[in-house]
Order: C-alpha cells, then structure tokens, then sequence
C-alpha cells in the first residue's frame, strides 16, 4: 500500500531507541527524509545506522528550551522544511501521589508537555502555510487509564492531549492533522525501567504478549499518510486491547 507521503520530510524525537526510532524506520521506508533527535549523540548515531540513506542526527534536551530552539533550526537547515513532526519523550521519574514530591512536576512537565507545545508552535504554522502538515505525539495509553505508579506521566500527558485535540481543530482547514498514539506495552527500555518482571506481565495481557515497536511504527507512518487525512484530532490507542474502556 503506497502511503503517499515519499517524498516528504520528518523530524523525530526521542528518535534514538524505542518507539521514536520504530517511528523513524517506518517513515524512511516509505520514502520519507527523516531526521532524528534525542539527547544521547552515540546512541543516535547508532539508530542513524539503521535507517539507509544519509540521515541527520540532532542532539537536543527537551527539557531545555534553548536545547529545543537550536534543534529545530538545525532540522530545518538539514531538511529545508519539516512536514511531519513525531514529538517523542521519555517518561518521567515513576511516582505515585504520596512519593511524588511537589518539586518534580514541573521538569514532567517541561519534558512531556511544553516540550511538545514548542514544537508544535514552531512547525505547525509554516504547515499550514504550505497546505499539508501531520502532527504525531506518542503519548501514553495510561491518558485513558492512569496507572498508579506513574503519577507524573499521567498529569503532564493528560495535558498535553487536551492541547493536541484543541490545536487539532484550529489547523485542520489548512490541511494539518494532529493526533496522538497512546501506546500500552511495547518491548523497550522504558518498560524494563517500571516493570521487574516483563515475562509475568506478558502472561497477563490479554493477548499474551508485549506489543513490537516495528509494528507501533507503522501505524505512526499510516497516520501520516495521505490515506489518513480525514484522522484529526483523535487519541489512538495501541495497547492490545488491556484498556478496560477504549
């Protein structure tokens, strides 16, 4: 199936590992020139290996708003002009309200709200001065149904769906679409980070099995796609159907 997106130019965050870089293969073999970003030079690199092609790597804090300025104009000066942005983080510390200390909301914050409102503040409106933009965040499923144990996730992510869908119906007449993925359980370092025991929690998904980052990459790369076009604003859960309300 031809998305219809070759051709076109991406920037992916939090691009070096995990869902970010599935992101990213799946974009790139459809034809798409994709940059990635993330904080980590050598693990870049690395993920830049796996995409053929000549790839550019950013290295960007977005938890530092200068970080984000800089990373942004070196995409644009790589790509001449970005149609899809992937905003990606990682998780914040795990937490639940009684060991969630006040101090610590407002880095989550930073990481994985505002993060993503720069981004898109700074992308969208040439989006839609050319007439075609998509917007990706990969969020959590946890959105839908907060997990006790990542307190700061839940609040900053909630947020940041509430600014998705609101900008989502501001833009779509300029032919820009914005969403977001709510991933559940997929094979990366994040999950070995929250969960000791990933074979148990396997055996507990009603599918038996944790979700495959590939898999989760294309269906960022249909999203995308020309065949998606009439998808705005909506919050996609991939979580293998362990959500008790979808």
């Amino acid at each position: 199936m031809d998305l219809g997106i070759a051709g076109r130019t991406a920037l992916v965050t939090g691009a070096s590992t995990g869902l970010g870089l599935a992101s990213a293969q799946a974009l790139a073999a459809e034809g798409v020139k994709v940059a990635l970003a993330s904080r980590s030079v050598d693990k870049l690199a690395a993920a830049a290996e796996t995409i053929d092609g000549d790839v550019p790597t950013i290295a960007v804090d977005l938890a530092c708003d200068n970080s984000i300025d800089a990373m942004l104009q070196e995409a644009l000066t790589s790509l001449s002009h970005i149609d899809i942005l992937v905003a990606n983080a990682g998780g914040p510390t795990p937490g639940t309200f009684a060991s969630t200390g006040l101090n610590l909301y407002p880095a989550a914050l930073q990481l994985n709200l505002l993060a993503h409102v720069r981004m898109c503040k700074a992308l969208i409106p040439a989006m839609q001065e050319r007439g075609w933009g998509r917007v990706i965040a990969i969020t959590s499923a946890t959105v839908r149904e907060p997990s006790p144990k990542l307190m700061l996730s839940n609040t900053a992510r909630a947020g940041l769906t509430g600014f998705l869908k609101t900008t989502a119906t501001e833009v779509a007449r300029d032919g820009v679409t914005v969403n977001s993925i709510q991933p559940g359980l997929h094979a990366t370092g994040r999950l070995a980070e929250i969960y000791e025991d990933l074979d148990e929690v396997a055996a507990r998904h009603p599918m038996g099995r944790i979700g495959n980052p590939a898999d989760f990459g294309r269906i960022v790369a249909f999203l995308c796609s020309e065949t998606a076009n009439y998808i705005n604003g909506t919050g996609l859960p991939v979580e293998g159907g362990s959500l008790m309300e979808s």
